[in-house]
């Protein structure tokens, strides 16, 4: 006899298949776990770093030039003392910032607009936590040997593969420049190795905002993936949301118990009640100087339409019956409703019949 394969559906208990419900996102994008790509920031950083340059570098050199000058031409044994050394590094210090201070701006825009592009606008302060997890020494082994590090170092050979390449084929494009630049004059020279430099660099640049894209849909694929929710996670997460269906039913009994008993305290003071005989039941009440129509003060049907007309007969209240005026009442008016004007007329000829009966029994 063949053994028989027992399959444990505990297993596929916590499968997570379902798609992240928006709570489960905006709770996620509040802890700053968020679909995001470094290599796009490098990228753009990179870009917009070689574009300053290219715009920029004529003018930069121009200043340390400037201030090569001011320095061999002012500064010598005789001046040197305490209070110029102070000046002059201070003087060097500020021409340096101000020299790089272009740079750095456009390096700070392109990282502000690579977040904003990846996801927007996010200030959280969770990632400023201590999260003593971290320092597990197995978990650490674990993201180590980890899919997220093959695919880490598959991208850092992607990107020494790339810019070797760009590189190498710059320098073989440009390759008959370097022996002309023994001819040139310093600034020639400079400004020759810059543009070789920006061919580079911008290159490099570009091939890397398309491996960008590629880790971005990575990213994002993983975080999509990190997000999903088990069915019973979407269920708990329902009821924390729109309360315990048990609790709400429970509730629900409690207010139709109360209104019931509210109902039938108001049932005594009625003038009539109209049945279907056994299926509905309406209770009216009316009186002259203060309403203007009568008023449905309960009704039923089945078990609670029964209850009334026990009450009722307990109570002396005529019942009448009357099924066509019984079920429009009771398909048409409230409690603590006047009678539509439809109803006038029908309503009008039962309270006469029973005005006509209390003067026969007086």
């Amino acid at each position: 006899m063949k053994p028989m394969l027992k399959w444990d559906l505990q297993w596929f208990a916590e499968e997570k298949t379902e798609k992240p419900t928006a709570k489960r996102r905006s709770e996620a994008r509040r802890k700053g776990q968020v679909a995001r790509s470094q290599e796009f920031n490098t990228a753009l950083i990179l870009m917009f770093g070689f574009l300053a340059l290219r715009s920029l570098g004529v003018q930069t050199m121009d200043g340390m030039e400037r201030m090569m000058v001011y320095l061999l031409g002012t500064v010598t044994l005789e001046t040197v003392t305490p209070v110029s050394v102070i000046t002059t590094g201070t003087l060097i210090a500020l021409r340096t910032m101000l020299m790089i201070a272009p740079f750095l701006l456009a390096a700070m825009a392109a990282g502000l607009l690579a977040s904003y592009l990846q996801v927007g606008f996010l200030f959280t302060s969770e990632g400023l936590k201590m999260n003593w997890g971290k320092l597990n020494f197995i978990a650490g082994l674990k993201n180590i040997f980890s899919t997220r590090s093959l695919v880490e170092l598959v991208k850092s050979i992607l990107k020494v593969t790339v810019i070797g390449y760009v590189a190498y084929s710059a320098v073989m494009k440009h390759l008959q420049l370097f022996p002309k630049l023994l001819g040139m004059d310093v600034q020639t020279a400079v400004a020759a190795i810059s543009d070789v430099a920006y061919d580079v660099g911008f290159r490099v640049a570009l091939l890397l905002v398309v491996v960008a894209a590629m880790d971005y849909w990575y990213q994002w694929y993983k975080h999509e993936e990190s997000l999903k929710m088990s069915k019973q996670e979407v269920k708990d997460e329902f009821k924390q949301a729109e309360g315990d269906p048990q609790i709400k039913g429970k509730i629900k009994q409690r207010m139709r118990e109360m209104a019931m008993r509210r109902m039938m305290q108001e049932l005594p003071k009625a003038d009539v009640v109209i049945t279907n005989p056994t299926h509905f039941a309406v209770a009216l009440k009316y009186e002259s100087g203060n309403m203007t129509a009568p008023v449905v003060i309960a009704k039923g049907q089945d078990y609670v339409a029964l209850k009334i007309r026990e009450v009722a007969q307990g109570h002396g209240i005529p019942l009448v019956e009357d099924r066509p005026l019984a079920q429009a009442l009771y398909r048409s008016v409230e409690i603590g409703q006047e009678i539509p004007a439809e109803l006038f007329q029908a309503v009008a000829e039962v309270f006469a019949f029973v005005f006509r009966m209390k003067k026969k029994r007086a």
